[in-house]
């Protein structure tokens, strides 16, 4: 066993597996050694993917079709994978598929982008963190937007939403580093996937990929900062704020430097 798959094996779930970051990150992994459980709302290219990682290597392979802006999303995913022993989560499903500004859209297609980035991310970190805790070891990945800095026309609730998971994925690092469990949110800027190129073409943009990142990229980078987590800023050192208010490592030492306050506070009572 290698020691990546010591400290976040045997099983990893991902959502949105079955393209793009997602299938990558399954590939990846699945030649550290680690068993996969797939999620997505799309059953064919999903058990694709499976097909061709059992071909490539020995790991065992689960899929699950599930839709994670359903309100039983959570539920389901847990329940494909009762039977395993997951220490690493990666939430990389959460594109904004409505395409529209804010008010030209049903409410109810917003709502489902909440539950999908928001609601069924925070129940599955939450059941998939149980168990690591009670092993002391574990990993996250919550892949989110550079947009998680601020709101943008257009894009409102998707914004709103990552600003969520960013938050989010800092706050259970600063828990979660307590029990061995480590936590990133990966944050993407603009990246080369068939989710992305069906956006440019359906809003009548040019499919230009000059420049972008590649999964493959997201995929190998991601898995190497999760241990320096809670932030990662696509394309950028984590000393360096670039398009962001401050960079990782200020955000990082930020958390550390309430946490020892707090701690000091709470010991004078």
């Amino acid at each position: 066993m290698s020691e990546f798959a010591a400290k976040y094996g045997p099983w990893a779930l991902i959502t949105g597996a079955s393209e793009g970051t997602g299938a990558e990150f399954a590939r990846q992994l699945a030649k550290k050694g680690l068993n996969l459980i797939l999620v997505a709302r799309r059953e064919g290219p999903l058990a694709a993917l499976a097909d061709e990682i059992g071909k490539a290597s020995a790991v065992k392979v689960i899929t699950a079709t599930i839709d994670l802006a359903k309100k039983d999303a959570a539920t389901r995913i847990v329940e494909a994978a009762a039977s395993c022993e997951v220490g690493l989560v990666i939430a990389n499903a959460g594109a904004d598929t409505n395409g529209s500004l804010f008010l030209d859209r049903d409410i109810a297609g917003w709502e489902a982008l909440v539950a999908m980035n928001v609601s069924t991310t925070m129940r599955m970190v939450h059941h998939f963190g149980q168990g690591m805790r009670a092993r002391g070891r574990g990993g996250m990945i919550l892949v989110g937007s550079g947009s998680c800095y601020g709101g943008l026309n257009g894009m409102g609730v998707y914004c709103g939403s990552k600003a969520f998971v960013m938050n989010l994925a800092e706050g259970l690092w600063a828990e979660f580093r307590h029990y061995g469990i480590d936590v990133l949110n990966l944050i993407l800027g603009r990246t080369d996937t068939p989710a992305h190129r069906k956006i440019l073409e359906e809003s009548g943009q040019p499919v230009d990929m000059t420049g972008m990142a590649s999964p493959v990229d997201v995929a190998r980078i991601g898995l190497e900062q999760l241990p320096h987590g809670p932030i990662y800023n696509w394309g950028q050192s984590n000393d360096v704020a670039g398009y962001a208010p401050n960079s990782p490592d200020a955000r990082r030492e930020r958390i550390l430097m309430i946490e020892k306050m707090s701690s000091a506070y709470a010991g004078k009572k």
